[in-house]
């Protein structure tokens, strides 16, 4: 009965914990986890039970994220590649499938802000070179991802937008056209693709403590501003967003596509 109670399986309770959680044996590409919040997916996912590509365009950065994963016991790849060249993505799944075998989930991070200015000073190529990351890559790694997954008739795609795709923040008018534009990616892919058992999401966290808001939280007036915006009052972690990737690319998430989870202190409830 739709929304109605049901019974709950007892195979899926443990004494340590929910099994539908684990990502044993599942194989993830994370971009742009060299640092932040796709840093902490990547690992997160590896203490999940996940082999874990982590991708980036900094080969030593990447490695070092890799050898850590490694360290404690994770399977992992370090895989250079720029988001915004197709050809580059190509290398990356054709990679992770010579490695590993499969591709299961993707998470695509990578994305930039490295503009705040009013929208009539922005400048065609500042323009382009936003979009560029933060949604053209978005959609070529979606298409490659999806030929496989298509193929293997399933997978999990998790997109990473913004609470900026969805509410005004001004001076940013290129980053939220295109996390507002990631959104409807989303929807579209998840419609277009939910025949071949492939479920796409999107995580939109609010202000997160990471290298992308380091100048906002140095500047004391517009951080205590911003704080109060927040009902919790504070800046989120980046490990406070790896629970929902997990949730979104494991098993108990089966019935979810499509949907746009928002991680951001009650910030959108106002």
């Amino acid at each position: 009965m739709p929304g109605g109670s049901r019974e709950i399986r007892p195979e899926l309770v443990s004494m340590n914990g929910l099994p539908q959680f684990s990502l044993d044996g599942k194989v993830a590409v994370v971009t742009g986890s060299s640092r932040g919040i796709g840093r902490a997916i990547a690992e997160g996912f590896a203490r999940a039970g996940a082999g874990v590509v982590v991708n980036g365009r900094d080969p030593k950065a990447i490695q070092t994220v890799a050898d850590a994963i490694a360290a404690a016991g994770g399977k992992s790849l370090a895989m250079r590649a720029d988001v915004t060249k197709g050809a580059d993505i190509q290398r990356l799944i054709d990679a992770t499938a010579a490695t590993f075998g499969r591709l299961d989930i993707i998470v695509n991070n990578a994305g930039i802000s490295p503009y705040y200015k009013p929208a009539e000073t922005m400048t065609e190529a500042e323009w382009d070179e936003v979009t560029g990351v933060n949604l053209k890559g978005v959609f070529l790694c979606c298409q490659a991802a999806g030929r496989v997954m298509i193929a293997q008739q399933s997978g999990r795609i998790i997109n990473m937008s913004s609470i900026a795709g969805q509410i005004a923040l001004p001076r940013l008018v290129a980053y939220s056209s295109a996390k507002g534009a990631v959104n409807q990616l989303t929807r579209v892919l998840a419609a277009e693709w939910a025949p071949h058992q492939i479920l796409v999401n999107a995580i939109a966290p609010g202000y997160i403590g990471t290298d992308l808001t380091k100048g906002l939280r140095e500047n004391p007036k517009r951080l205590d501003a911003l704080i109060r915006q927040i009902p919790l009052g504070r800046l989120g972690n980046p490990t406070e967003v790896v629970g929902a990737a997990i949730y979104l690319a494991s098993d108990a998430a089966s019935y979810v596509t499509g949907h746009i989870l928002e991680i951001d202190g009650g910030w959108t409830a106002l």
